[in-house]
């Protein structure tokens, strides 16, 4: 009943603090003020001493801010942990830098074959140059879907659904 009783306060303390300011006295005051006169009666507290109730309100106030500091330091882990994420698949082909999993995407507009410094701009918003002499000519396709893999020593392939031929590509944009 006691653990109940003190997991049941230490929960609503805990939404409560939440919502106030960011000091332990600030946020949660003492039992006597945060509870209306018949809670404070009907979960046995008035029959602590004034010592003991000062005692519990310590032992709150600390388990609430250091609650409270844990879970403020998991949110901005997880946002942390999500920026690098964000930053990552953003950046994905430039250099070596970024994921090295595959794009998949379309050709934004016609796609005429393969040839040295042609750009390719993807759906997606990338840019891509290519940077091999690849060619694949008497193609002609509107909006067709891609894929470009990573090779060895950070290069790129592309390569347009339906055909087995590649070109190696750099991301410029």
């Amino acid at each position: 009943m006691t653990r109940l009783f003190l997991s049941i306060v230490l929960l609503t303390a805990s939404s409560w603090a939440f919502a106030q300011d960011t000091s332990a006295e600030a946020r949660f005051g003492n039992l006597r003020e945060a509870m209306t006169e018949a809670e404070f009666k009907a979960a046995g507290l008035d029959k602590l001493s004034a010592a003991e109730l000062a005692a519990l309100d310590a032992w709150l106030q600390r388990k609430v801010s250091t609650e409270t500091a844990v879970a403020v330091e998991q949110v901005r882990e997880r946002a942390r942990e999500e920026g690098r994420k964000a930053v990552v698949d953003e950046n994905r082909g430039f250099f070596h830098f970024g994921s090295t999993d595959p794009i998949e995407s379309s050709i934004a507009g016609e796609f005429t074959g393969f040839g040295k410094g042609r750009q390719y701009t993807l759906e997606n918003g990338q840019v891509w140059e290519q940077t091999d002499n690849a060619q694949l000519a008497g193609v002609r396709r509107s909006s067709p879907k891609v894929s470009i893999k990573p090779g060895i020593v950070g290069a790129w392939y592309l390569r347009i659904e339906g055909s087995n031929s590649t070109a190696k590509v750099q991301r410029i944009k």
